[in-house]
């Protein structure tokens, strides 16, 4: 069966104005070749769709049938081109990212919100997963595109990453804690502390981890959440000292404070994208808005905490598929 998306509307032309006349006014063609149209159609299907006199033009049952159906999925492809036109000129449409834990509990919703300002028709809808399902979305095509962190840039081949900015690991103490009235805080003193910190779903506890076994630090225990508001919340109870990464914008409860730990460790905040495909243009949007974002956001307060490797450029970066399934 060989039938035509110009056929189909044709068809419903004619039945909706019951003539070849006006219908073929409609697609500004002649009569005959409306009534070749249709004709070519009916013999596709093998159904006669018109009853034709010289006077008028009445569908058949099966003609009558066969508007309704079609009539319907002509209306979707319709609705669907229309969306999807909609969609490349940039600034309406729908977006889907995924972010880790650690980023849409803190960073993210600032950023939607500069986006909204920014593009009042577009939706941007987000998946909240762990930084393995955030890589593992963008690599199927499953999201427009990922935001992660990390302490290195990673990302498999089949990546592209724009770093963003980078925030410092801090210890995050009660007020009445011993550590508290310092400046900073070694990592050293940590050692037989109990330790609060995110799991490795955020990109947090590999950072943790790496820099206890740097400095040497035996903590008394670790304990790992999923959420950095219960992070808080623990540390609020006195149940252990918070590593989590925080940067000089960030509001704490008046009950904690934060203080550097060094030497100092970072994660660095990045898009990630499927390597040499191009971004819908909408996505390109997003993308663009969330990465001059940050930059203006965060270029004064976390001057002091770039990363060395990291400029303003966007970077493609060769990852190793380990680190950056445990990061």
């Amino acid at each position: 069966m060989n039938v035509s998306l110009q056929q189909l509307r044709v068809f419903i032309a004619v039945a909706r104005q019951r003539s070849f006349t006006r219908a073929a006014r409609e697609f500004d063609l002649t009569q005959s070749a409306v009534s070749r149209c249709v004709r070519e159609l009916e013999e596709a299907i093998d159904l006669r769709l018109f009853d034709r006199t010289t006077r008028q033009v009445e569908l058949t049952s099966a003609g009558a049938s066969l508007e309704r159906r079609i009539g319907r999925l002509l209306d979707e492809i319709e609705l669907t081109l229309r969306e999807e036109r909609a969609a490349n000129e940039g600034h309406t449409g729908v977006v889907v990212i995924a972010c880790c834990p650690v980023l849409s509990s803190s960073w993210l919703p600032d950023a939607l919100a500069r986006c909204a300002a920014a593009f009042p028709e577009l939706i941007v809808a987000v998946k909240d997963w762990s930084q393995d399902a955030v890589i593992e979305s963008v690599e199927q095509g499953e999201t427009d595109f990922g935001v992660i962190s990390a302490m290195t840039l990673p990302g498999p081949e089949t990546l592209h990453v724009q770093p963003l900015f980078a925030t410092p690991l801090r210890a995050l103490l009660p007020i009445a804690h011993p550590l508290a009235h310092r400046a900073s805080i070694e990592w050293e003193a940590l050692s037989h502390l109990p330790l609060i910190t995110l799991d490795a779903g955020s990109g947090v506890r590999v950072a943790v981890d790496s820099a206890l076994r740097t400095h040497g630090v035996r903590p008394r225990a670790v304990q790992e959440l999923a959420h950095a508001a219960a992070v808080l919340r623990m540390v609020e109870l006195e149940l252990g000292v918070g590593v989590l990464p925080v940067d000089d914008h960030e509001t704490l409860a008046a009950t904690l404070v934060a203080r550097p730990l060094h030497p100092e460790a970072t994660l660095t905040a990045m898009l990630v994208r499927r390597r040499n495909r191009s971004l819908r243009p909408n996505a390109e949007a997003v993308w663009s808005q969330f990465a001059t974002g940050s930059k203006q956001v965060r270029r004064a307060g976390n001057a002091q905490h770039a990363h060395p490797d990291i400029d303003d450029a966007s970077v493609d970066s060769p990852l190793d598929d380990a680190t950056l399934r445990t990061a």
